[in-house]
């Protein structure tokens, strides 16, 4: 299974979504909670080029916040990249 990362913050509805659909399909998340700020959120930053999150990462490469990764889905692209 494909590393996944994402950056989020705890009070957010759109990182709440995003987790749900991930975890539905088994995939184990390496989550960076940026409720403090600091280092971390300037790491999504210079990453990804956003500054809201959640922003995602699947083995290292950005696919976008939650709108992005339910693209993905409905255009079954996410799934192949879930199993690389």
């Amino acid at each position: 299974m494909a590393r996944v990362e994402m950056y989020s913050k705890t009070t957010c509805p759109y990182c709440h979504r995003a987790k749900e659909l991930l975890r539905g399909k088994g995939v184990t998340i390496e989550e960076y909670n940026l409720d403090g700020g600091g280092p971390k959120r300037a790491e999504m930053i210079d990453r990804s080029g956003r500054t809201t999150v959640p922003q995602i990462f699947i083995d290292g490469r950005h696919v976008g916040g939650c709108d992005d990764l339910f693209s993905l889905e409905r255009e079954g692209r996410l799934d192949p990249m879930l199993a690389a």
